[in-house]
């Protein structure tokens, strides 16, 4: 907890309470140095990324360098302990750590991915929204171990659990109204309590599947925060530390400093503000940016994605009253050019060996690199922006994969996609078994129904409500207006951003009298990412598992080029009258 004082920010270091005046020598006995290491939306990232997700971006002329995987994160975890020479380090997570993960960790229910992070010496986690991928009761058996109850102990071992706590302060079970998991951690150093306070972000429950979040509710962040923070604080708890899956991006020419807080905005900015003085620090997540911000005279941070990068912070405490003196971060790049950990080189081999050769399998060919970069339709596209994004040629291809699909066997005429089920590009070259997983690692099925043309309308109108551009096959066109109006949340139909008369399928305009079979995947349909509209969709058909569709089609239509991003067009780009 903060006394009375003002935060100061130089380079996300904050200063709190009052020193001695020059001339009286301070009596206080020396104060407590902790160090906290923080990762975020590690996504079972065992071994290193491809493409532009193992990057790191380290000067505004593009210069970037590789960086993740846990064999260099755990060497980079220890290297940065060991410079805290009193050994008063605790290492930390905000949520995602598991679910859209590659084909290493999901094979085996993530089980990898809790080995290698225990080993690495996790010691807290906030559970995520993909925490709760597979529902309340799987991740129960994350934490505390035991075999899958339907596949078992894949790799042949017991699975003992996690060697860390994951918190959940803010996810409630329905029935009881108490928290999935603890809401908080007492933690001791040198006789300093610090409190850690774990939530995932409030709307976990439009951004999860419905079966994933049966039977649990989840509370507003800031509000959960203080009411734990008021609680730590009758435990004799002064320094009080959130991790929180929820968070902010930078905008701007500067947005690539790693410890920047340029042009900051997001959720994580009013959360903040509405935290108690009694929270210091606030290690965030979720939108997989990198930043280093004071906010409420708080110490804000955030690691980027998939063990790129560690927040090294440092807390300097008051001994007698527990309050912390000073908080200042770095985020430091997980680089490959050091040490790899021969315990996780080990780990990674065995679960290796253990999926066996369906990995490696060659399942179709690239001309050329395929990504999920989205151009912007009005702006700076999200989230390093506050516009909006357009298309991307990976989820162009998806949507077209999808099509191809169900189009005879269900009648679909279209397809959408959501941008936050595409998890990875595609390399120039032979594509394996696995790198298709990695690009759609949730396994959702595709769903066919009629929408009429009225609600087509209102769907795409909704896109820009929700802030997520939904991804459309190459059979459906339309005209976004820059200078239209978005929907309120409530009345999707009200936007005026899709021109009227502007969208055709299959080149003929959408009559909104009319119904047409739509395919999306099985979390949209069930109104997933706010998408409302589509649950009023009828005469469902379930089809085949979204990666079997995007494998089919890599096979039949190899080899594949990035499709090009002229499904959506603006006012801007129409001939003048």
């Amino acid at each position: 907890m903060r006394r009375a004082g003002i935060g100061l920010a130089a380079l996300a270091t904050v200063a709190f309470g009052t020193a001695a005046a020059p001339e009286q020598p301070d009596a206080r006995p020396k104060p407590v140095n902790v160090q906290l290491l923080a990762i975020n939306d590690f996504h079972g990232a065992l071994e290193p990324p491809g493409g532009s997700g193992g990057q790191i971006q380290t000067d505004a002329a593009g210069t970037k360098v590789n960086a993740g995987g846990v064999e260099y994160l755990a060497t980079q975890l220890k290297e940065l302990a060991a410079e805290q020479k009193k050994h008063n380090t605790i290492t930390v997570a905000a949520g995602d750590l598991i679910g859209a993960s590659p084909l290493l960790s999901a094979a085996f229910h993530d089980e990898p991915t809790i080995e290698a992070l225990s080993l690495a010496g996790l010691d807290y986690a906030s559970v995520g929204n993909h925490e709760f991928d597979e529902g309340a009761a799987e991740l129960l058996r994350i934490q505390n171990g035991g075999c899958h109850p339907v596949d078992g102990c894949a790799d042949g071992t017991p699975y003992r659990g996690a060697g860390f706590q994951y918190l959940s302060a803010n996810a409630f079970v329905t029935e009881t109204g108490r928290p999935l998991l603890p809401p908080y951690a007492i933690h001791k150093v040198q006789g300093v309590k610090i409190g850690f306070i774990g939530m995932t972000l409030e709307g976990t429950k439009d951004i999860v599947s419905q079966e994933g979040v049966a039977g649990l509710d989840f509370a507003d962040e800031a509000e959960t925060a203080n009411r734990y923070a008021a609680e730590l604080r009758r435990k004799g708890v002064e320094a009080i530390v959130v991790l929180l899956h929820e968070g902010g991006a930078q905008s701007g020419a500067d947005a690539w400093n790693v410890n920047g807080c340029s042009g900051f905005g997001g959720p994580v900015v009013d959360i903040t503000n509405r935290m108690s003085d009694t929270i210091d620090v606030v290690v965030s997540g979720h939108t997989h940016q990198a930043y280093n911000c004071v906010i409420n005279n708080k110490l804000v941070t955030s690691a980027a994605s998939s063990g790129r990068l560690v927040t090294d912070i440092d807390l300097s405490i008051d001994r007698r009253t527990g309050d912390v003196l000073t908080a200042s971060a770095d985020n430091t790049i997980v680089t490959r050019d050091q040490a790899a950990d021969p315990k996780q080189t080990k780990l990674i081999a065995r679960y290796r060996e253990a999926l066996g050769p369906i990995a490696g399998e060659v399942v179709g060919t690239t001309t050329e690199p395929i990504t999920r970069t989205q151009e912007s339709l009005l702006g700076e596209c999200p989230p390093a922006g506050t516009g909006i994004c357009g298309e991307s040629a990976l989820g162009n291809l998806i949507a077209d994969a999808q099509l191809a699909a169900t189009d005879d066997e269900t009648g679909a005429v279209a397809a959408l996609m959501n941008p936050g089920g595409v998890r990875a590009d595609l390399d120039a070259g032979p594509v394996t078994y696995e790198e298709a997983f990695t690009v759609q690692p949730f396994a959702n099925n595709l769903t066919t129904l009629d929408l009429t043309g009225a609600q087509l309308y209102c769907v795409l109108e909704q896109q820009f409500t929700v802030g997520k551009t939904l991804y459309q096959s190459s059979t459906v066109n339309y005209v976004f207006d820059q200078a239209g109006s978005t929907a309120p949340a409530g009345d999707p139909c009200a936007g005026t951003r899709v021109v009227r008369g502007s969208l055709t399928i299959g080149g003929t305009v959408v009559d909104p009298a009319a119904t047409y079979r739509i395919t999306v995947n099985n979390f949209l349909a069930g109104g997933g990412d706010g998408f409302s509209t589509l649950t009023v969709g009828t005469n469902p058909v379930t089809g085949m598992i979204d990666l079997d569709a995007l494998v089919a089609y890599l096979k039949a239509q190899s080899p594949v080029s990035a499709p090009a991003l002229d499904r959506i067009r603006t006012t801007a780009e129409l001939p003048a009258a």
